[in-house]
Order: structure tokens, then C-alpha cells, then sequence
């Protein structure tokens, strides 16, 4: 495997955001770093390609793939290097396999497949779409969140992976997250 897509050792516990888009993947994030007093990793994936929206008002392509995972996974090591107890990752390799799949008809670059299976983090929360919808340039597929949460959901139980569905308001969500958090902590 790439040695720039695999996960370094650490000893702080990894809990990642994960879901459709505009579903408070970030903001949750944010808000757990914050409670918690540790860092928190942002989405590679939105500020590369906003950065080429910016530039070239250009959209994902399959050649972008491999340099965001390897951007996502830098990122994610130097942040577990640094991080306390725990480190809040928005989005990870797993969601980038989910995205590629839907956005280019299955195909998945087999480096980031394999990543994405090697690498391993101690618990999901599950993002639900019963938050509003915000349109931002990169954010295309408002009326797909139904499938995409199915999708996104279904790669967490086909991988056994711990997870945690999250609905409600900033508040629930938060409060829910953090009580399931002081138990992963007390365990």
C-alpha cells in the first residue's frame, strides 16, 4: 500500500464524521474539538477542490481522488501526532471510496479501497439529512440525500464498523454525541 495513504500508529481514539453532504459533518466536529479540547480534522476533499473551483471552476475528476486521499491521510497523521485524547475526523478515506463509487459509476481507485479498509478508527457518527440542505459551490445533490444516507449507512454495517446515527437539532446531536463519547472513554 502507499505508504501516503496509510494511518500512523497513535494512541488517541479516532471518531469520524461521516455521511452525505450538508448533514453538520463540520460543525459537529468543531463542536467536539472544542467540548473535548483536542483537534479536529477537516474534509481535504472540500478545501482541494474548492481551491479548484476557485481557480478553474472545474469539478471533481477521477484523477483529483488520489491526491485528496493522500491530503486527507497527511492531514489526519500530523493532527494524531498532536491530538490529546481523542481526534475528530471529518470525513476520512471510507467516505471518499462511498463519493467515488456514486459519483463515478463504481470505480474507486483500488489504492484508496484498500486504505480505506487498512486504516482503522474507533467509532462513526452517522450524520442524518433532517437538517436543512445549504447550497455552496461544491455541494450538488440536494435531492439524493435519501439515497446517499441508505448508501452511507450501508458501507458502515457491510464493514462491521461501530457506528451512531445522529438526528435531531446542533444541540441533540452534540449532547447525544458527547454522552456516547464519555462512555467510549469510561470503557
Amino acid at each position: 500500500m502507499d505508504e501516503t495513504l496509510k494511518q500512523r500508529p497513535s494512541d488517541c481514539l479516532k471518531i469520524v464524521l461521516f455521511g452525505p453532504e450538508s448533514t453538520g459533518k463540520t460543525t459537529l466536529a468543531k463542536q467536539l474539538a472544542t467540548h473535548y479540547n483536542t483537534l479536529w480534522v477537516p474534509e481535504y476533499m472540500r478545501e482541494y477542490l474548492q481551491e479548484k473551483w476557485d481557480s478553474k471552476k472545474e469539478v471533481c475528476t477521477l484523477e483529483d481522488l488520489v491526491p485528496i486521499a493522500k491530503g486527507q491521510m497527511a492531514s489526519e497523521n500530523a493532527s494524531a501526532e498532536k491530538a490529546t485524547q481523542l481526534l475528530f475526523c471529518d470525513t476520512n478515506l471510507l467516505e471518499l471510496k462511498v463519493y467515488s463509487h456514486y459519483y463515478f459509476d463504481g470505480f474507486c481507485p483500488a489504492e484508496i479501497i484498500k486504505a480505506s479498509q487498512k486504516n482503522t478508527y474507533t467509532f462513526y457518527f452517522l450524520t442524518n439529512i433532517d437538517v436543512p440542505w445549504q447550497q455552496d459551490d461544491l455541494r450538488d445533490r440536494p435531492y439524493d440525500r435519501s439515497s446517499l444516507l441508505r448508501i452511507f449507512e450501508n458501507e458502515l454495517q457491510t464493514n462491521n464498523l461501530p457506528f451512531k446515527k445522529l438526528s435531531g437539532t446542533k444541540k441533540i446531536r452534540l449532547e447525544t454525541a458527547i454522552a456516547h463519547i464519555d462512555t467510549l472513554l469510561t470503557n
